[in-house]
């Protein structure tokens, strides 16, 4: 098995590692690192329970190569702990009950900090759309709408 170095920037604390060249981010995180908040539902990047913060974007860390991610920037879940945007999507995601097993909410949150961060005028429907990509089998999506809705505010006449 291949071996390789990389050097990346975890939770805003650098990390230089030996790894194989095979293994992936989501992986690294919780094996590696002992961030386990990374959770893994079916490591095909389709659920979006895995997503974590790369460089300034979300992205599936199942199917992400730490490798890949030598000089990368990546912040998971736990990594959010003192963000004050964050803090107010976990009050409205609990105030909204928009989390049951929580399986999917560490992905979730970090699906809608995206959001609310590009997508401020959104309306309901492009909040659906935009969550599409992460799977929820508990709650049915009302609940994560309306606590985005509730970080958001009512939508503008241009959303």
């Amino acid at each position: 098995m291949t071996q390789v170095n990389i050097g990346l920037r975890v939770n805003g604390k650098k990390v230089n590692e030996t790894i194989e060249s095979r293994q992936s981010l989501a992986d690294f995180l919780r094996e590696t690192l002992l961030l386990t908040g990374t959770h893994l539902g079916c490591e095909h990047g389709v659920c979006g329970a895995c997503t974590v913060w790369i460089n300034g974007a979300p992205s599936r860390s199942c199917i992400t190569l730490a490798a890949s991610c030598d000089d990368a920037e990546v912040i998971s879940i736990e990594g959010f702990k003192d963000d004050p945007q964050m803090e107010k999507l976990r009050s409205a995601f609990i105030s909204e009950h928009a989390l049951q097993c929580g399986y999917c909410t560490p992905g979730m949150l970090i699906t809608a900090y995206d959001i609310v961060h590009r997508l401020p005028d959104a309306d309901d429907n492009r909040l659906r759309l935009e969550l599409a990509g992460n799977l929820c089998r508990c709650t049915g999506y009302k609940g994560i709408v309306c606590a985005l809705r509730r970080v958001l505010g009512p939508p503008s006449e241009n959303g």
